[in-house]
């Protein structure tokens, strides 16, 4: 069975050392097996707090990069671009720190910032990419980590939305210290299939976040969520399968991810059901056919 988890953004942003023990203890009491810890700002978190934590709650830690207004690696100036790599080493001195696998995130450019582009201004903003993502991927990758790029929807960026746009902009850098993140959210806007996209990531594929269609819990929306399961056994995940959702109560994040309204009557409420479903899923897909619980 994959491990469970959750990101704290269900319930609070930005997390911090003061809030980090209450929260994941409640989260480990929920009974999540993994959870996904934003870095905002560094400073934020420390593993001298981290640590003793994840050692107490028995949480598998995970990683992810915020890419807030001022972050970008391309289409920007030479001292943006330093500044947003060195947010990611400190994204990446973490995750050593604190034993999780991988930085994960849409590191490429601002959340929300959007631009037309033509051909080749694409193809010179994917090379100014690459470039300054090199350096950052050989320190992961000395380091026995990897870094799990996160493509977006339209709405939310204009660089690489599919997952087939996002092995060609960085094919020559992918590898093991270089895969995919997916969102299942945003696999329900921009690809065909979800199924198919987790199959066309295949050996890539590094960490997976569900959710609704709607951004709530997993469970009762519209995505085929037996198809993904298939999918992912096809590609021999094995990693986690992780809850992203977000509190309204933080205007700089709801505005970010579009959240305009309760995605459920309370984040405990967001966690409990979605980490059922994804319990039951679990089941399910172990069962034989006739065996499978009905809904």
């Amino acid at each position: 069975m994959r491990p469970i988890g959750i990101n704290t953004w269900v319930w609070t942003s930005p997390l911090t050392d003061d809030s980090s023990g209450p929260l994941l203890r409640h989260v480990a009491e929920l009974g999540f097996d993994a959870v996904e810890l934003p870095l905002e700002q560094p400073g934020d978190l420390s593993p001298d707090v981290l640590g003793p934590l994840l050692e107490e709650t028995g949480l598998s830690p995970h990683v992810v990069a915020a890419m807030a207004p001022g972050r970008d690696l391309l289409a920007a100036d030479p001292e943006t671009v330093r500044h947003t790599q060195d947010y990611l080493r400190g994204c990446l001195d973490l995750a050593g720190a604190i034993g999780a696998p991988a930085v994960c995130g849409p590191v490429s450019s601002a959340t929300g910032r959007v631009w037309r582009m033509s051909g080749e201004e694409r193809r010179a903003a994917e090379r100014q990419w690459r470039s300054a993502l090199a350096p950052l991927v050989e320190e992961a990758g000395d380091r026995g980590l990897a870094l799990g790029f996160e493509p977006l929807n339209r709405y939310e960026t204009s660089l690489v939305n599919t997952v087939e746009q996002a092995l060609t902009a960085l094919e020559g850098l992918l590898g093991p210290a270089l895969g995919l993140a997916l969102d299942s959210y945003h696999l329900g806007i921009e690809e065909r299939s979800t199924a198919g996209a987790v199959r066309t990531a295949g050996e890539h594929l590094v960490h997976l976040q569900v959710c609704g269609n709607d951004r709530g819990a997993p469970g009762g929306d519209q995505t085929d969520w037996p198809a993904l399961v298939a999918a992912l056994d096809d590609v021999g995940y094995q990693g986690p399968l992780v809850i992203e959702s977000f509190t309204p109560d933080n205007a700089a994040i709801a505005r970010a991810a579009s959240i305009w309204r309760p995605l459920a009557a309370s984040p405990d409420q967001l966690a409990r059901d979605g980490l059922a479903f994804l319990r039951s899923l679990a089941t399910d897909h172990d069962l034989p056919p006739t065996e499978t619980r009905k809904p």
